[in-house]
């Protein structure tokens, strides 16, 4: 009898002892960002954290079987639902960074992405912003065109039906609504520079946009270039892509 008793607790502990043990492997991917975001540490540490998260998310999986199995032999109704949650928690969890793996060994190993390969747009007021950055600001050549062409080709010199002054006003009232820091505007020069910061991981991103006349249009083009990783996962694309839209739009 006594022994039932400690079976049936066992039931019901083991999935509760999964879902504590998916719950702190989810606070680890969490804090893995928002500690590198909030300069807690570097976010080489916020790394490992996500290592040890997807570790964490895989122990609480096993766990969450055994719970099922040990509440499925048992046909306890409380724990079999207990252990499917934990479960489902568990993978959900470790298939964050696994994702995040697989995407980055999909994407080219670059982290400067342009509308013009050819004469990038160049930054001024942000350099003295990049001393400390381990990605210089020169533009890395062939090499990266080729690999950006290959991947992101839709990226294009954007002409706008629209004078340079009113293209200018445009451009930057779009900038502004992303959300980007500005840092500096010369409709002398049609230059507007700008930093943004990504969610997660608090990483800095600069952007150069510059505006050309052409007649009665004007051309746009955008550079967006990360400050430290080799591999920016596509984030400097993806912020191109919505801005070029914007700006059509």
């Amino acid at each position: 009898m006594e022994s039932s008793t400690k079976y049936r607790t066992t039931v019901l502990i083991l999935p509760w002892v999964a879902i504590g043990s998916a719950s702190a492997a989810a606070l680890l991917l969490a804090l893995a960002g928002l500690g590198s975001r909030f300069g807690w540490w570097h976010f080489r540490t916020g790394f490992d954290l996500l290592k040890y998260g997807f570790y964490g998310g895989i122990c609480s999986a096993l766990l969450a079987l055994l719970a099922l199995s040990v509440a499925g032999r048992q046909r306890h109704t409380v724990g079999i639902m207990i252990s499917l949650l934990a479960l489902a928690s568990a993978v959900a969890i470790a298939a964050v960074p696994v994702s995040w793996r697989l995407k980055a060994k999909k994407l080219p190993m670059i982290h400067d992405i342009t509308t013009d390969t050819v004469t990038p747009p160049q930054f001024v007021a942000l350099l003295p912003l990049r001393k400390d950055a381990s990605n210089p600001p020169e533009y890395g050549g062939t090499l990266v065109a080729d690999l950006q062409k290959h991947e992101y080709s839709d990226l294009r010199t954007e002409v706008l039906d629209l004078p340079s002054s009113q293209a200018f006003e445009r451009a930057l009232a779009v900038a502004r609504a992303m959300g980007w820091r500005i840092v500096a505007v010369d409709p002398a020069k049609g230059r507007i520079e700008a930093s943004d910061t990504t969610f997660w991981f608090g990483f800095v991103d600069d952007i150069v946009i510059r505006m050309s006349p052409a007649g009665e249009r004007t051309l746009v083009d955008i550079r967006s270039l990360s400050r430290v990783g080799k591999s920016d996962v596509g984030t400097n694309a993806k912020r191109i892509r919505k801005y070029l839209q914007r700006l059509r739009g």
